[in-house]
């Protein structure tokens, strides 16, 4: 497989992983700065390097794309790539608009090529822990869910962040919660927290530093809340999940040297007048087992250790001719629930349906 890496900034971390990756036979990589392409080609060998998506696009011989580009370019570029008969992975998010979605989810089909958003936060060395404790029973029925996303612009980001509401990129949190309880969003309603400042306010549509939802799930009875944050917060950058049961719960940790912690509920005829719930902090392990050979030094790396789990996944989805985990179906139902979440909280909390994708 020939595969292309465009936008080289977040998308240098993926290079090595493609080329030391068995399915792979060649990377192309791509990037408007010349400088920064010729670096990352020096630094890994990289044979092939050009400035633009369209030349990307223009070569018969590159069967998938990973965008990493801005995100105002995600939606153009997606649908590009799927025009063009080529495979695409793309970083969160998937669009900002629910036309948006429907476009690309209509392009990838007809194009009958793989899309996959890169949702870092369910390939993460947490996540497959939780995972593993649920499949196994520990966690009992799933009760409650948090998800929590702190991150601070005010510094030397772009000026498009301030365009984008908090619960548009929402997924880091939201993500491994309906993938946790195997579920979609029924409907959200959502709160503005504060008032952005005047410096800052760049559109009367986004007037909130913060906003903090609540999820109802289908076919569930369990809730998830998500928190999301841009401004205006003080509080240390964190991706976080949180999930309780009937038996045991996953939080995690407040500060980033910390480890998660699981409570445990004490069976019932134990208890005296309340039941005691035993507390401790668990180190999570990395996961090179799921990966081949070939890529288990990567399985450190960053975001949790996601990044060669998101490259194996986007390739072997190709070779092996099935549909990638987060397809354009299960991106849709990831990212249309902050967009109604958004909505809510210009309504002041009212309940906004979600649709189905």
């Amino acid at each position: 497989m020939h595969i292309a890496v465009v936008g080289l900034g977040f998308g240098e971390s993926f290079v090595p992983i493609y080329l030391a990756h068995p399915q792979v036979s060649r990377v192309t990589i791509c990037d408007s700065g010349a400088e920064l392409a010729n670096r990352i080609r020096e630094r890994y060998g990289v044979v092939n390097a050009v400035p633009t998506l369209d030349a990307v696009l223009s070569d018969e011989s590159i069967d998938a794309v990973h965008l990493l580009t801005p995100l105002p370019l995600h939606v153009p570029h997606t649908l590009a790539v799927l025009d063009a008969g080529k495979h695409c992975a793309c970083a969160v998010t998937m669009a900002q608009t629910l036309p948006e979605i429907e476009q690309i989810v209509r392009a990838t089909q007809a194009a009958k090529r793989n899309y996959m958003m890169m949702e870092t936060a369910v390939y993460t060395r947490e996540f497959f822990f939780a995972r593993g404790l649920l499949e196994r029973g520990e966690l009992g029925e799933i009760t409650f869910l948090q998800g929590d996303y702190y991150q601070d612009l005010e510094a030397s980001y772009p000026d498009y962040w301030r365009f984008v509401p908090p619960m548009h990129y929402a997924t880091h949190a939201l993500a491994p919660l309906l993938a946790l309880a195997g579920t979609t969003v029924l409907r959200v309603s959502c709160l503005g927290v504060g008032r952005l400042r005047a410096d800052i306010c760049a559109d009367p549509k986004n007037p909130f530093p913060m906003q903090t939802a609540h999820f109802q799930l289908t076919n569930s009875c369990a809730v998830a809340q998500v928190n999301r944050a841009w401004y205006q917060t003080a509080r240390p950058y964190t991706e976080s999940f949180s999930v309780y049961g009937d038996k045991k719960g996953f939080e995690w940790q407040q500060q980033e040297h910390e480890d998660p912690l699981i409570f445990e509920l004490e069976p019932i005829h134990n208890a005296h007048r309340w039941r005691h719930c035993h507390a401790e902090r668990i180190s999570v392990p990395f996961r090179p087992d799921l990966l081949p050979p070939e890529l288990a030094q990567f399985a450190d790396g960053g975001h949790g250790g996601s990044h060669a789990h998101l490259a194996h996944e986007f390739v072997m989805s190709i070779v092996e001719g099935r549909k990638a985990a987060i397809d354009e179906i299960v991106s849709a139902n990831w990212c249309a629930p902050g967009l109604c979440a958004h909505e809510s909280s210009l309504r002041n909390g009212e309940w906004v349906e979600v649709p189905k994708f």
